[in-house]
């Protein structure tokens, strides 16, 4: 894999940061937005979802919808687990940071040909984490945690300000953004990663923040959206991804068709069985949704023709 990503990059002529191609950065077409490709899993003696989830860099939220059924806590041995490394891209500008909170991903443009993503913790209920379009004011290494006066009520055992340093929940590196008192950093609960459980800043593991600070140059702008739903396209088949919408909104099959991207010969008609499904299920995996009438190579290279 590792290769054919190189081997695409060096055809493009794309220069690109070290630590990018070490976190795993995902080269897509002209006309695609879809990257990644499906993996498998098959569980051991003493593993749970939680503690493979930052193994493979995937969230919580993602790792157990992806895997209806099983015991996040103590799946049993011998299990395939899938692992959600197949994604379509928001429908978003290709540009800079991009956050789509619904299914809790940070994706970052490293240019309109190549994306690296990461999994995140984003707002609970009360703290809705806001959808917008904002920059990168600040890169602050070692941040101080400046609790909020609503976190202080809640807990008046916290002091104004903590230190950096293991109990600081902010982690090594942060990120300010031009939205006052939001930041995207790290985080000393990484559990909560791929939960709605911060007070609006957006959590990364600290591997993944230590790389995106890396990378990142001030005034980045950063694009926030609320996509449950997204469709997108590679090598001329369409595929729908949905995810759990906590705004509690049912999609609706019909707008979904009318999102989708236009493809060479679009004549293929749409699988309304699957597409229903998909929206029901939720499971965050990217599911085909076009018949193909010709033999095509999906992303796990089997050849499959008229699915």
């Amino acid at each position: 894999m590792a290769k054919s990503i190189l081997t695409v990059i060096l055809a493009l002529g794309i220069i690109v940061p070290h630590e990018a191609m070490a976190g795993g950065a995902y080269p897509y077409g002209p006309r695609d937005t879809v990257i990644g490709a499906p993996q498998t899993y098959t569980i051991r003696d003493d593993e749970s979802l939680i503690e493979l989830a930052p193994e493979f860099d995937v969230g919580y939220n993602e790792i157990t919808d992806a895997n209806p059924g099983v015991d996040p806590w103590v799946p049993d041995k011998g299990t395939i687990i899938k692992i959600p490394t197949f994604r379509v891209l928001p429908n978003a500008p290709h540009r800079g940071i991009v956050i789509n909170l619904a299914e809790m991903r940070l994706y970052y443009y490293l240019s309109s040909r190549l994306v690296i993503t990461y999994p995140i913790g984003i707002g609970m209920q009360g703290f809705n984490t806001p959808p917008g379009v904002y920059r990168v004011i600040q890169k602050i290494r070692d941040p101080a945690w400046y609790v909020p006066p609503s976190i202080r009520k809640q807990d008046p055992e916290l002091p104004p300000v903590l230190p950096p340093g293991k109990d600081n929940p902010m982690g090594r590196f942060a990120l300010r953004l031009s939205r006052p008192t939001y930041l995207i950093h790290g985080t000393n609960r990484p559990f909560c990663v791929g939960l709605r459980a911060s007070h609006g800043c957006i959590r990364l593991y600290n591997a993944d923040i230590a790389q995106l600070f890396r990378l990142v140059r001030e005034n980045t702008q950063v694009t926030i959206v609320y996509q449950p739903v997204k469709v997108g396209v590679r090598d001329g088949l369409i595929y729908v991804e949905a995810h759990r919408d906590y705004l509690h909104r049912e999609p609706d099959p019909l707008e979904v068709i009318g999102s989708r991207p236009r493809v060479e010969n679009n004549f293929h008609p749409i699988d309304m069985k699957k597409l229903r499904r998909a929206l029901k299920e939720r499971t965050g995996m990217p599911v085909a949704i076009m018949r193909a009438r010709r033999h095509v190579y999906l992303p796990d290279k089997t050849v499959k023709k008229n699915y």
